[in-house]
């Protein structure tokens, strides 16, 4: 199969964890016998400094003509640092959205046993969980009318959603659930907020279509609290833009590093995949940061496209760097022998491309060979 992929490492240390993350694609590339094409586009701080503007039109025209988009990170410390500034590099992301219509964004969030020492939660609270996010991703307070008075004393930011808006992505999320265990959970406010019980209202209907899936309801605060106390009896989360940001971010403490955390945005004809982390600039340009989530965004692109078997070799290679202790020192700890963020990309490549083989030269991988014989 031939595939153009258009890639946006962005800022920070996404053009690090892009590359590695290319580093799997080639491989499945070579050991399936497909060619992937990549078409480097610009967003983000880098683009403005390139550009003056946060999203080219020309990075547009590159991803509406692709059949997949990785994408790195996005934001620099100075505009953080600067909340008068006009131009930001995150409206290059906004924009991007609304332009290709993502309206679905997906992050799967699974507690991995080699890793559950790593989370501030117990053991016996977060082993097995296994939770889909689907957040909707165009609509609510992100994308409603925002103004700020003259004097600048008040301020407002709209929460508006249509049942087109709501309808789509419930769909998803309970075609997704019929492949899983069947259960979806809605996260909103609907003791409060309009907004919450269209969403219930309209949830409710759409969940008729699916009887074999099993509907269940939340209040938001309710919700983070039971994210802590009992989350592996979440299956898939259904939720609005502002509450699935913060209720995704409140689940990657189970994955015991959210440099493992991948995530899909989904429209009618175009789809982004990118690792949810920042982009962590006070790491960039010094080989620590953790590449797997980008590694794992790769893979989930290789299923949106129907090739679940090179995904699955994606899954298994992150798997086996886990098992192995080939990880990056967000997961190792400050007092123990880490890999380098290149040092990872090249063994998830190499595992790939020998499959079969499970003897892995362990000493040789910390010498920096990451050989498999």
């Amino acid at each position: 199969m031939k595939l153009t992929i258009a890639v946006i490492p962005g800022d920070g240390i996404g053009p690090e964890v892009t590359a590695q993350a290319k580093k799997a694609l080639n491989a499945v590339a070579e050991v399936y016998d497909h060619i992937f094409l990549y078409k480097e586009a610009q967003m983000g701080a880098c683009a403005i400094e390139a550009t003056g503007n946060p999203l080219p039109d020309a990075t547009i025209k590159i991803c509406k003509k692709a059949d997949a988009i990785l994408f790195g990170a996005i934001g620099e410390l100075k505009y953080d640092n600067d909340p008068s500034a006009k131009v930001r590099p995150e409206q290059g992301l906004f924009r991007l959205r609304r332009e290709l219509g993502l309206f679905c964004n997906i992050r799967p969030v699974k507690s991995y046993d080699k890793l559950i020492k790593n989370s501030p939660l117990k053991k016996e609270v977060i082993s097995g969980t296994d939770i889909v996010i689907f957040r909707e991703l165009t609509g609510g307070i992100y994308f409603g009318n925002k103004e700020i008075s003259e004097d600048g004393k008040t301020a407002s930011d709209v929460c508006s959603y249509t049942y087109e808006e709501i309808s789509r992505v419930t769909h998803l999320a309970f075609k997704a659930a019929q492949d899983r265990r069947k259960k979806v959970t809605l996260i909103d406010k609907a003791n409060v907020l309009e907004t919450s019980r269209l969403w219930r209202k309209t949830v409710t209907e759409i969940a008729k279509e699916y009887s074999n899936v099993e509907l269940n309801f939340m209040f938001v605060d309710n919700a983070a609290m039971q994210l802590v106390l009992n989350p592996t009896q979440f299956d898939v989360i259904l939720t609005e833009n502002l509450f699935g940001d913060i209720i995704s971010a409140e689940a990657s403490v189970f994955a015991g590093s959210i440099g493992l955390l991948a995530s899909s945005s989904i429209g009618d004809k175009c789809a982004l995949f990118e690792p949810i982390h920042g982009s962590y600039t006070q790491a960039k340009g010094k080989d620590i940061a953790n590449p797997l989530g980008s590694i794992l965004s790769a893979a989930m692109l290789l299923e949106h496209l129907g090739l679940r078997e090179e995904a699955d070799a994606i899954v298994r290679a992150v798997e086996k760097s886990l098992a192995l202790g080939i990880t990056t020192q967000d997961i190792k700890g400050k007092n123990q022998y880490a890999a380098s963020t290149a040092k990872v990309g090249d063994f998830i490549a190499d595992y790939i491309a020998n499959q079969e083989d499970s003897n892995m030269n362990f000493q040789n991988i910390h010498m920096g060979q990451s050989t498999i014989i």
